[in-house]
């Protein structure tokens, strides 16, 4: 339950509490309150639209770039990008002095996006992409990275860098996450000192990258009174710490019941510091590893789907034990939890 200043007021006008309290009450939540410079995440049809809005954007841009080149040249690309570049920023700027925060941050993230787009037409229009290898259009920067690639993502990070610095919008924190996830694996030649890199060496830096990122978002979240800036680092650094290590080959069947035993730490996370990526991503490793059980261990086996229908019902039957108690065990976790994890844990115990 949640209350609003006015609640506060009338609670001291009723002689609840008294005036005195009421301001070092007031004064304490403002200074705890999130910074209102990062407009805060919620989840209505208004959002969806907006990031729905803005994801079409970038990958009609993104199509879009390809027919530009094809047709006119890196020139245009170039030219194309700062002008969406130019309207979007401006549009946004707009919008964000309006205190309407998150189109316009939206509209300034996609401006943002632009900055590859931008790169890559002056490396085509200047032949730069010939000592590398021309990997062809702007949609294989999805599926092929070769070396120029890093000079797009370095642009994107600074870019992204130099918006966050004069508008605190979440969502280029994702754009980031997404290009230094791609500048990992144009290093993983240089990290191994070999010309060309196999699965096993892009599952490794993906690994150590997703740990990277998921040790920055721990730091934010540390730090920072929003959340909202550490949950788009703690995605993307689950899908490339997660991703790389479910990505394993030829694991030992101890080597997965560890697998599953970090799962478990998974959830375990998510209820200790209120962050359901983490949750989402344990459910998923448990549910393969489940899978992996009835389709290797005991696929003969006619017990073993009833087995696995009871620990099925056990974790519904938890699941609504947590629900019934979850207050209780919000508090008990207040009460014992180091005040360094409780740093981490969002105001109020929920998310």
């Amino acid at each position: 339950m949640s209350y609003s200043e006015t609640d506060l007021r009338a609670a001291s006008s009723a002689g609840a509490i008294s005036p005195d309290e009421l301001q070092r009450l007031l004064a304490y939540l403002h200074q705890r309150a999130p910074s209102t410079d990062a407009p805060r995440a919620k989840f209505d049809a208004a959002h969806l639209l907006w990031y729905a809005g803005a994801l079409i954007v970038i990958g009609a841009m993104g199509l879009f770039s390809t027919v530009a080149f094809s047709q006119m040249g890196g020139r245009a690309l170039t030219a194309c990008a700062l002008v969406y570049a130019l309207a979007f920023g401006f549009a946004g700027d707009h919008l964000w002095r309006r205190d309407l925060r998150v189109p316009g941050g939206l509209l300034i993230a996609i401006a943002v996006s632009m900055a590859p787009l931008a790169v890559y037409g002056l490396q085509a229009e200047f032949g730069w992409w010939g000592r590398f290898g021309k990997p062809g259009t702007v949609h294989d920067f999805y599926v092929w990275i070769k070396g120029s690639w890093l000079f797009m993502e370095i642009a994107t990070v600074v870019a992204g860098c130099i918006a966050l610095r004069f508008y605190r919008v979440p969502f280029i924190v994702a754009i980031i996450s997404v290009a230094l996830w791609f500048m990992s694996m144009d290093l993983t030649p240089w990290i191994f000192n070999v010309s060309h890199f196999d699965w096993e060496m892009r599952r490794i830096v993906s690994i150590w990258f997703g740990f990277g990122i998921l040790s920055v978002a721990w730091i934010v979240d540390y730090t920072s009174r929003s959340r909202d800036f550490g949950f788009w680092l703690h995605l993307f650094g689950l899908m490339a710490f997660w991703g790389g290590i479910s990505a394993t080959e030829g694991a030992t069947e101890l080597g997965k019941a560890i697998y599953c035993l970090m799962n478990v730490g998974l959830l375990a996370v998510a209820v200790i510091i209120v962050r359901r990526a983490y949750a989402v991503f344990g459910a998923i490793g448990i549910t393969m590893y489940l899978g992996h059980l009835a389709e290797i261990v005991f696929k003969d086996s006619l017990l073993f789907p009833f087995a696995l229908s009871l620990i099925g019902v056990a974790v519904v039957a938890a699941g609504l034990a947590y629900h019934r108690k979850q207050r209780v065990i919000a508090d008990w976790l207040a009460a014992n939890l180091p005040a360094a994890v409780l740093r981490l844990r969002p105001q109020g115990g929920a998310e």
